[in-house]
């Protein structure tokens, strides 16, 4: 959520700054007036109780002077007054209200760095890596060889080795749910031990709920934006998680925290479940769109000026991964009009897809400044000023699994059927090499 003070003071950089992102100037012209007016409500109710205490002061004199009959005449004033009090009061729970759900409907405000642009279209190529060429920095990509027998796609590989039956999650749960088998099964549960391990160094292992509050949602900006995306479940208005960001952030919601205490590193395992309201027209064949995937999640709390250190090092942790899995992948710097709503600035990490000739989106690492953290009420003590501050938030995926299975099994696919398993998960996968279908 934005600090309405920062639209007060500079109403003109904000409408230039959220234009950016397809904000139209009136929805902050209507913010600001509604800000105006539910200030003069709070102002004149203050005034309003100032006065009713002034006169309950007077009569208790008067009364104790004898003086009844001002005391009464003053006693009809007070509640005059106590009339107009009353429906001012609701006046401005109301206009504070409007104003605070104009202000949850807002995007962030993009950093100064994040590229300007309309659509993923407009989305810059930093770099790219594949293990035959290493780090490449620019947009042109020279993939490497693959040879025909890579080129198949994951969901017929899948098939044919028995390790993701898709025909009968469909037949248990609809469209759009996977179920892995045997070794693949295996190889997700390998993917979520490995990438837990990595991060075991520097963050802590949470297991949060999988269906929180509807406060909780807020806290992150996926509701009330993304209300049609999520699943509700109405009889206990919980909502299942579309990602570990939700429970994480909120963890310490409400709580002030130490500046010495921070940075707090956080990972998480989780299911994510999202309703994918608008994949109309997209490619939603084998494990390229789901409504529900896992995923380990990294996160932290920071102070403002640890922030973008934090960002380089989440992005670092899920680029060292796709490295170590030896997959091709690039590294895209998301522009302000296909930015999340509650980021400042995105990397977008995109492995590619030798079976169906596509980059997949498999880790977003994001930097949200204080927007959540005003959302959730996190705070902590700077320790050079004393005073209370909002911390700022930052978060990515390392990685997303359903995607990963799919460049693996395309990418380690051999001339024979079968697939290697990349070297590092072999410990895992009770040391197994390859996937068969024997």
């Amino acid at each position: 959520m934005l600090d309405i003070r920062i639209v007060r003071e500079d109403l003109d950089g904000v409408k230039r700054a959220l234009a950016t992102r397809g904000v139209e100037a009136s929805v902050l012209d209507e913010l600001w007036e509604t800000d105006r007016r539910a200030r003069a409500a709070s102002t004149r109710r203050d005034e309003l109780r100032a006065e009713i205490n002034s006169i309950s002061k007077e009569i208790a004199q008067l009364m104790r002077s004898g003086d009844t009959e001002s005391g009464n005449a003053l006693r009809e004033k007070s509640r005059s007054i106590g009339e107009e009090l009353s429906e001012l009061e609701s006046k401005a729970s109301e206009l504070e209200e409007e104003r605070r759900d104009a202000l949850l409907k807002l995007p962030n405000i993009p950093s100064a760095e994040t590229p300007v642009g309309s659509s993923e279209l407009d989305n810059v190529v930093v770099r790219w890596w594949s293990p035959q060429r290493g780090m490449q920095n620019g947009p042109d990509i020279d993939l490497p060889e693959y040879a025909d027998y890579q080129k198949k796609p994951h969901w017929e590989i899948g098939s044919e080795l028995k390790i993701l039956d898709l025909e009968r999650a469909a037949k248990i749960s609809g469209s759009m749910f996977p179920m892995f088998r045997g070794l693949g099964a295996t190889l997700e549960r390998a993917l979520t031990s490995f990438a837990l391990d990595a991060h075991s160094d520097a963050f802590e292992e949470i297991r949060p709920p999988t269906l929180v509050r509807a406060a909780t949602m807020v806290s992150t900006g996926h509701l009330p934006k993304f209300e049609e995306d999520a699943y509700h479940l109405e009889r206990d208005d919980l909502y299942a998680i579309p990602t570990a960001e939700v429970p994480l952030t909120s963890l310490a919601k409400d709580e002030i925290l130490l500046e010495e205490d921070l940075p707090i590193r956080l990972t998480a395992f989780t299911a994510c479940f999202r309703r994918e309201a608008g994949s109309a027209g997209r490619d939603t064949r084998g494990l390229l769109r789901l409504h529900e995937f896992d995923k380990v999640e990294i996160l932290s709390y920071t102070t403002p000026a640890q922030a973008q250190d934090m960002h380089a090092e989440l992005l670092s942790r899920a680029e060292g991964l796709l490295q170590r899995l030896g997959l091709t992948y690039r590294l895209l710097d998301l522009c302000t009009g296909d930015l999340g709503n509650s980021s400042k600035r995105t990397f977008d990490l995109e492995a590619y897809s030798p079976g169906t000739g596509l980059w997949l989106e498999v880790s977003s690492v994001s930097w949200f400044g204080d927007y959540q953290a005003r959302r959730a009420n996190i705070r902590y003590r700077n320790a050079e000023t004393n005073q209370i501050e909002f911390i700022h938030t930052l978060n990515g995926s390392a990685l997303a699994w359903a995607r990963i299975w799919a460049v693996i099994v395309e990418t380690y696919r051999q001339g024979d059927g079968s697939v290697l398993i990349p070297e590092v998960l072999r410990p895992y996968m009770r040391n197994l090499d390859r996937i068969t279908a024997d």
